[in-house]
């Protein structure tokens, strides 16, 4: 009897993992017809990063994908994973690298380098305008072993791509690409021609633009302004109080703020002023070349 009641209870077990194997399989079978992207949104799967509603990304079993309706419907981008995350800096590699990509319904880019070998690589960005129905890849220009990197639209027509790289010990190369066609043509790079390693920049407009320095250790903002699209590059002074002096140290990158340019500097790696976060503001009234304290900026109330 008690080996009638063992064989019953190891035939019941059997038939549980059956049955288990069988619904799993029975989750996981694709629609017939049904595109990756729409497989993805029968199944379960980690949540997506939403930048704007209702745009989002999400990456699934290695593809990344983006929606620009709320999840309703998935669009797989035509790049492979691992080249979104190639170079020196690879991040986690569970979200894209902060500022190698644009997201909107009228732009959506992804910035990455392409080629076999780390000194003969070339800039790509990948772009569509019609919310992924057609996708076009272009060459921004040859840069290898990206460290920083970042791109940026201010209007349909003008673009910024900044990028550094090639790090040996505490320098590195850095430049930027710009465009005044909508991607379809690259300027060839610019920059100060500084070896520090590329903490931050922007452009404010098609012509004025702005690279900062300094990424281990500063003692004080290293700016760099153009105000002719990169052809001349000129350090700004940042004018930083006696009582501030070593402690906002790293200039963010600047931005236009009603009728002047404004930035925050913060205070470095090392930084334990008030509990190392508060960052000075700084205004200029001449389009970056001199920069004067405004303000100490909480985090919480940083723009």
């Amino acid at each position: 009897m008690k080996k009638m009641t063992v064989l019953f209870l190891g035939l019941a077990g059997i038939l549980l993992v059956v049955l288990f194997i069988a619904s799993n399989k029975e989750k996981e079978t694709p629609v017939p017809g049904a595109s990756q992207a729409e497989q993805r949104t029968a199944q379960q799967v980690p949540p997506p990063v939403v930048l704007e509603e209702p745009i989002a990304y999400a990456f699934h079993r290695d593809q990344l994908q983006v929606t620009f309706d709320k999840g309703k419907n998935w669009v797989d981008v035509p790049v492979e994973k691992e080249l979104l995350f190639k170079g020196e800096y690879q991040g986690n590699q569970q979200e894209l690298i902060e500022n190698s990509y644009i997201l909107t319904k009228a732009r959506t880019s992804f910035l990455y380098t392409e080629g076999t070998r780390w000194d003969d690589q070339e800039v790509v960005l990948l772009t569509t305008l019609d919310q992924g129905k057609t996708w076009n890849k272009e060459v921004v220009g040859d840069f290898s072993d990206f460290r920083f990197r970042k791109v940026d639209f201010l209007n349909e027509k003008f673009g910024y791509v900044m990028v550094s790289g090639g790090r040996t010990m505490s320098q590195e190369g850095s430049c930027v690409f710009l465009t005044y066609d909508g991607g379809a043509h690259w300027q060839p790079p610019s920059g100060p021609g500084t070896m520090r390693l590329l903490a931050d920049g922007s452009f404010t407009d098609e012509q004025t633009g702005f690279m900062s320095y300094g990424t281990i250790n500063p003692e004080k903002p290293d700016l760099y302004v153009t105000a002719d699209g990169g052809k001349t590059w000129r350090e700004s002074v940042v004018n930083v109080p006696e009582q501030y002096e070593r402690k906002f140290v790293a200039a963010e990158a600047p931005f236009r703020e009603k009728d002047h340019l404004a930035m925050l500097v913060n205070q470095g790696p090392n930084g334990d002023y008030a509990g190392g976060l508060v960052k000075g503001k700084f205004i200029s009234k001449d389009n970056g070349r001199t920069w004067e304290f405004q303000e100490e900026m909480e985090p919480e109330t940083e723009q």
